[in-house]
């Protein structure tokens, strides 16, 4: 037995040993997506209905495209937590929860360099 308090002993750990890092990093996620959100949808709402001309020309611009891919990681960082959270909680069995938890991150890091690599090639072929 330690002669350390029970704040001194659980601070800046959770189940994991990390601390309260992935809960700041969702909501400083959360807080960067509403902004980007707005900045994001104008832009690509008036693209919808134009064809690839349209969305060429709006994203060969350099803001739009830095918002754009922004906005993408930002969104899948935050999916990727998000579903963390919900898999370490709803999946029973280590062997299901790990598959689970690796498949989740594969496949939002997949999706994310996919629209970001997306969003550069329109913006470095126009």
């Amino acid at each position: 037995m330690g002669y350390r308090t029970d704040y001194a002993r659980v601070h800046g750990r959770g189940a994991a040993g990390e601390g309260s890092h992935h809960w700041w990093s969702q909501r400083l996620t959360s807080i960067a997506l509403i902004p980007l959100t707005l900045l994001f949808i104008f832009p690509f709402g008036r693209t919808l209905g134009g064809g690839h001309e349209a969305f060429v020309a709006t994203y060969s611009n350099l803001w739009h495209a830095l918002v754009a891919v922004l906005f993408i990681i930002a969104a899948f960082a935050h999916l990727q937590q998000g579903l963390q959270v919900v898999i370490e909680d709803y999946v029973s069995g280590k062997a299901a929860r790990t598959a689970a938890l690796v498949a989740n991150t594969l496949l939002c890091w997949a999706l994310g360099v996919a629209g970001v690599l997306s969003v550069a090639s329109v913006l470095f072929s126009a």
